[in-house]
């Protein structure tokens, strides 16, 4: 999830005043954690002119008091202000890393009987679902149906929007460049006839990858439970320090013990303290014993 690059305000677009735009300010970083700054005003204004039209509302301030009183178009409003971007196996050290380490290594502990052969894993702000979906692969690559594993994905984001993108699982086949030809020959179809130009997910993937709406900034994320795999990237960078603090120590806080915390290239723990040891650059292993609090007990974020 991103702010998205500088946009211009369509002609004859409503005129945003100070007054609105610091509302909207308060809003998206209220509601998405995400702070707009005046450069961003543009941003604003050309991604939701449009709605103003197709609402026939005549300014900003009409349609702010829609958002603050009407929940669903709330949602709408934040779908519009984000953007998405992302791609498969983006970032690819991660995903080595996860396969020729982490595993193996839960392989090795069920083998010895000292876990279920079960993998949980969690991609928050999944966006378009190119991550939660590279992730499924991984995991079937290493845990093939008729292994006597059980796979989960859950995926997550803010926005509706792109949450049915990615649960589609459809997509350009140009994106096909970024993964590997085993995976891509193992579990992407090629659109024929009506969907020339597009790659679908195969059947093998769908079971295993859930997705819902979850905010990161909300105070509780009920029902979740641990999982083994949390990737958290290219999103923490958009929040203010508390935000980010906050955010992270309840991500851990669902990490089951030797559990495994991915974060974008831009992104670290720096100064914070948690019970999280670096494993490698922005991945972070969770220590074991519960954490207590809703919100979790700080220890130290060290290597």
């Amino acid at each position: 999830m991103s702010e998205g690059a500088p946009v211009l305000a369509p002609p004859g677009s409503p005129r945003l005043a100070p007054r609105d735009f610091t509302r909207f300010q308060a809003l998206v970083q209220r509601e998405a954690g995400i702070w707009l700054s005046e450069a961003k005003r543009a941003l604003l204004v050309g991604r939701l002119s449009r709605r103003l039209r197709e609402l026939s509302l005549s300014d900003f301030g009409e349609y702010y008091r829609r958002v603050e009183a009407d929940e669903a178009e709330r949602v709408r409003c934040l779908d519009l202000v984000t953007t998405n971007e992302t791609s498969f196996f983006r970032e690819p050290r991660h995903f080595e890393v996860l396969a020729a380490e982490f595993l193996p290594r839960l392989r090795a502990e069920a083998e010895a009987g000292r876990r279920p052969r079960r993998v949980r894993a969690w991609s928050a702000a999944c966006s378009s679902g190119e991550e939660p979906w590279t992730l499924a692969m991984v995991l079937a690559t290493a845990f093939p149906p008729g292994s006597g594993w059980e796979l989960e994905v859950l995926a997550t984001d803010l926005s509706t929007r792109v949450l049915e993108r990615a649960r589609a699982g459809l997509y350009p086949v140009e994106r096909a460049r970024d993964i590997p030809e085993p995976a891509r020959k193992a579990f992407m179809l090629r659109g024929t006839a009506g969907s020339e130009g597009l790659m679908k997910v195969g059947p093998e993937l769908r079971p295993l990858v859930r997705f819902a709406r979850l905010n990161l900034v909300a105070d509780a994320w009920p029902g979740l439970g641990v999982f083994d795999l949390v990737f958290c990237r290219n999103v923490l960078i958009y929040f203010a320090p508390e935000t980010k603090a906050a955010v992270v120590s309840h991500l851990v806080s669902h990490l089951a013990p030797d559990g495994a915390l991915f974060l974008g290239h831009a992104e670290s723990l720096s100064g914070m303290s948690l019970p999280v040891q670096a494993h490698s650059p922005t991945v972070y292993v969770r220590e074991g014993g519960p954490l207590a609090g809703p919100r979790g007990r700080r220890g130290e974020a060290r290597r």
